[in-house]
């Protein structure tokens, strides 16, 4: 039976958080209260910008939480709402780390394309591109990548390309192929980016 809880600022007339893409997940983790307390909990759905939760324990509107899912790390939350044995949580946001500067041998061109991603060991799914060189790209993300995972970038008629998380910031990443595209292939490529039939 899904609970369906008000938003804590509903009542006071602020207008409520915007909600980022919730996806439905089922992850074992903990909460370590401020007390030192740890309450044993399941994930029920994701964003990035938070989660709810499933837990046996009461959490109050406000409290700070270290989460943690198990084999997955640990991030600060705060509760944003509590009901029952349910609780949503929104988590604390940390400053970006700046991607490290690295001299780039391409100028980027803003494109804005589909493509098919596929990171090692799961399927391929779509991605948009906000930007291309022959040397990488830059991608959006449901899932947070890690620094240096390896994935492969699919444009339509072509092979997949090899490349590597260079860079993360929020939703969007920096990939670095593993061999830059060809200067007359990439030059064709934007023409069917930028043409009618772009992927």
């Amino acid at each position: 039976m899904s609970v369906q809880p008000c938003h804590p600022l509903a009542e006071s007339g602020a207008p409520p958080l915007e909600r980022g893409l919730r996806r439905p997940v089922s992850l074992l983790g903990h909460a370590t209260r401020q007390d030192g307390s740890a309450v044993d909990l399941v994930l029920t759905d994701l964003s990035y910008d938070g989660c709810a939760v499933d837990c046996p324990a009461g959490f109050v509107v406000g409290e700070k939480l270290k989460l943690a899912v198990n084999r997955r790390g640990s991030i600060d939350a705060t509760v944003r709402w509590a009901a029952a044995n349910k609780a949503g949580l929104a988590f604390d946001r940390v400053p970006d780390a700046a991607p490290a500067p690295v001299p780039r041998r391409h100028d980027r061109i803003d494109v804005e394309a589909d493509v098919t991603l596929r990171r090692a060991g799961k399927l391929g799914f779509r991605v948009r591109l906000f930007d291309l060189s022959p040397a990488g790209c830059k991608a959006e993300f449901v899932d947070r990548p890690e620094l240096g995972e390896q994935v492969r970038v699919k444009f339509e008629s072509m092979e997949s390309l090899e490349g590597s998380i260079c860079w993360v910031a929020g939703a969007k990443a920096g990939i670095r192929f593993a061999r830059p595209i060809h200067d007359a292939v990439f030059s064709l490529l934007l023409e069917r980016l930028h043409g009618p039939q772009s992927c």
